[in-house]
């Protein structure tokens, strides 16, 4: 099904008699995900709001992110989370998942760019919450709850979102790393100093990146200072093109391998690195770790603060498994939300 409206795609919740599977491009399906009847979102397109001197744009869910990134680049904005851009990617998909890129570190993930959404619930009810204006905070907070709830709790209709404008100069310093473990303690002097870091991330054959943004010659400064505060671990180059896109979608050479996602504390990465084969990449200062494995193997990790989740292959897992109370908090929202279980089928 595909709706070419709210008021369509609410009449199909309503009178669901089955699981459905809430997709857009089905660019961010992960292991497991969409086995209900799909409910396609891309029927609701198009830009209801965009005020580039309030930052703010309000856009329906189904809309192409390549096509918010063009309006924006034509006012000299952006999305500053800077959102994995996989062909055939929804806006909608984007909030669901919560998707960020590697200036999350700087700016923040997606639902912190996030500042008013409508979504339709398990009953077919519309919800609002947040508005088309930063300043704006009404009641629950339903605009955190939504982003990274993977279509769970409801279908999302329309997202508002602060803009940022485009870094006028960017620079991307390449320091020689062994591996991804060897990297950690110059991204963390990099992140730890006064350098506004915009990317601090570790590629097979590319060593540490670690990229500041900004004004021309806050630019420069900032990378004399930080040339200075790497020379310990190795002499940092410029980059010569650009590498952060391989960053926001991560791959492997192998298409039968499956793809781990790890999140950790920076400082319990070398930890997991050791018990992990390689290669592996790291970004956010070493928080996030994507690693390809054999066709249903699981990494066997020492505890850790995160969780290691199969983002692509044949079966999903997560570890370690949620804990009780989050597993009941869990269900309790989705029993609010969706109380007939038509979301069960979904991302």
């Amino acid at each position: 099904m595909r709706p070419d409206g709210e008021a369509a795609l609410a009449e199909a919740i309503r009178s669901a008699r089955a699981p459905l599977s809430v997709t857009g491009g089905g660019t961010r399906l992960e292991p497991g995900e969409g086995q209900g009847a799909r409910l396609d979102t891309r029927g609701l397109t198009g830009v209801t709001l965009y005020e580039p001197e309030a930052l703010t744009l309000v856009v329906a869910a189904g809309t192409p992110l390549a096509s918010i990134v063009d309006i924006l680049a034509a006012e000299g904005q952006m999305l500053a989370f800077e959102p994995p851009a996989s062909p055939g990617s929804t806006i909608g998909g984007v909030a669901a998942a919560n998707a960020s890129g590697p200036r999350r570190l700087q700016a923040g993930a997606a639902r912190d760019a996030l500042i008013g959404l409508r979504f339709i619930d398990g009953q077919g009810n519309v919800v609002r919450n947040g508005g088309r204006v930063m300043k704006n905070v009404t009641g629950y907070d339903l605009v955190k709850l939504m982003a990274g709830s993977r279509g769970r709790l409801g279908v999302l209709t329309e997202l508002a979102f602060r803009t940022a404008p485009i870094p006028q100069s960017r620079l991307t310093l390449c320091l020689p790393a062994r591996d991804a473990a060897a990297a950690i303690p110059a991204l963390t002097a990099a992140l730890g100093g006064p350098f506004d870091v915009s990317g601090a991330a570790w590629l097979p054959g590319r060593g540490a990146l670690i990229r500041l943004e900004g004004l021309e010659g806050s630019v420069r400064l900032r990378a004399e200072s930080l040339r200075k505060t790497l020379a310990p671990f190795g002499d940092p180059g410029d980059a010569q093109d650009d590498p952060w896109p391989l960053l926001r979608c991560p791959n492997t050479h192998d298409p039968q391998a499956d793809l781990w996602r790890i999140i950790c504390r920076p400082s319990q990465a070398a930890a997991l690195l050791a018990a992990l084969p390689e290669p592996c990449s790291l970004d956010w200062g070493g928080a996030l770790i994507h690693v390809a494995l054999p066709a249903g193997e699981l990494p066997q990790l020492p505890r850790f603060s995160g969780h290691a989740r199969r983002i692509r292959g044949a079966q999903p897992a997560i570890l370690p498994a949620p804990d009780p109370v989050a597993a009941r908090l869990d269900a309790g929202l989705r029993a609010r939300f969706d109380p007939r279980g038509i979301f069960q089928g979904a991302p």
